[in-house]
């Protein structure tokens, strides 16, 4: 951290913003790469400046140019992802090339790992394996070894510095308690922290449904120690126009005993091993909540288990647009 960035981020805490942004701004004009990223990520986040998207990206191409590495990577993400300007994938693969023959680290990392992934030139698969269709009359299809056991160590090492108790807000206080059927620890992937072997799986998992990429909600990446679950439930949300019509669950890692994915509407119970996907509808076709889609997380027995899970809508999900 520079010393102007320090002083911008002392400012922030002590509740000073305007002083932060014009230490931020003024160090950022004369070439400051952790001002530069600073205030990128201050437009990314809307707070202490507005969220202005475009702005953010131009302000990450300058920190680059300056020589920050994490802004760097984040570039890279945005550009994939299509955050403040279309996607590039072409463009994302040479600002993530240029990273790793400057810095090594986790660019090089990231960039062995997709050179070993069969993509064409956007990012999407060349071939995808053919699933398994189980249960009667309602279905849940089952791709085994659909992500390889490197690439499921990179979507778990993602988030270890994020990954926290699962909470949700009370509706009546609106603070932060205990999820009331997940007992797991959750980290969301947020654009930003979407690599580009990460959003290679997504284009794979979107090909893999039948969905557009853009249709995903972000990456949720689930932790369960012995004796957690995930109780009883449905996927689909209430008073929402965009549904969220398809599950998708990937199994990261072996070793454990429990934790199967049951239906019980329909006494199916799927084991899944480490680097399978398991997807299923949750609305029916006249886009209302299927109640066959309600499902359960077993509790894990022995070992941990790691899953990632991305909830597909039925329409382009902006993550930036909310409100």
């Amino acid at each position: 951290m520079t010393q102007a960035s320090e002083r911008a981020r002392n400012a922030l805490d002590s509740g000073r913003q305007q002083d932060a942004v014009e230490i931020a701004q003024e160090a950022g004009a004369r070439g400051d790469a952790e001002c530069l990223a600073m205030l990128a990520r201050w437009r990314l986040i809307g707070s202490p400046l507005p969220r202005d998207l475009g702005e953010a990206r131009r302000l990450l191409r300058a920190a680059t140019s300056a020589g920050s590495e994490d802004a760097a990577l984040m570039e890279a993400a945005l550009t994939a992802n299509g955050t403040g300007a279309p996607q590039d994938w072409a463009g994302a693969t040479a600002i993530l090339r240029d990273t790793a023959e400057r810095y090594g680290g986790a660019a090089a990392q990231d960039l062995d790992l997709l050179g070993r992934m069969e993509i064409d030139a956007d990012g999407y698969p060349l071939a995808l394996p053919e699933p398994e269709r189980l249960g009667r009359g309602y279905e849940v299809r089952r791709w085994r070894q659909f992500v390889t056991p490197e690439e499921c160590a990179h979507l778990a090492m993602s988030v270890r510095d994020l990954l926290a108790p699962s909470i949700v807000a009370d509706p009546r206080t609106g603070r932060a308690i205990p999820h009331p059927i997940r007992t797991s620890s959750a980290a969301v992937v947020g654009p930003t922290r979407e690599s580009l072997p990460l959003q290679a799986i997504m284009r794979r998992l979107a090909a893999a449904t039948g969905t557009r990429v853009e249709q995903g909600e972000p990456l949720n990446v689930l932790h369960y120690a012995p004796g957690q679950e995930y109780r009883a439930h449905m996927d689909t949300l209430p008073h929402v126009t965009n549904q969220r019509k398809v599950t998708a669950l990937l199994y990261l890692n072996t070793g454990y005993l429990g934790g199967e994915t049951c239906f019980p509407e329909q006494n199916l119970s799927v084991a899944g091993g480490g680097g399978d996907m398991v997807a299923f509808d949750n609305t029916l076709p006249d886009g209302s909540p299927d109640p066959r889609s309600r499902h359960a997380g077993a509790p894990v027995r022995q070992g941990a288990k790691w899953a990632a899970t991305r909830w597909i809508r039925a329409q382009p999900f902006d993550v930036w647009d909310q409100g």
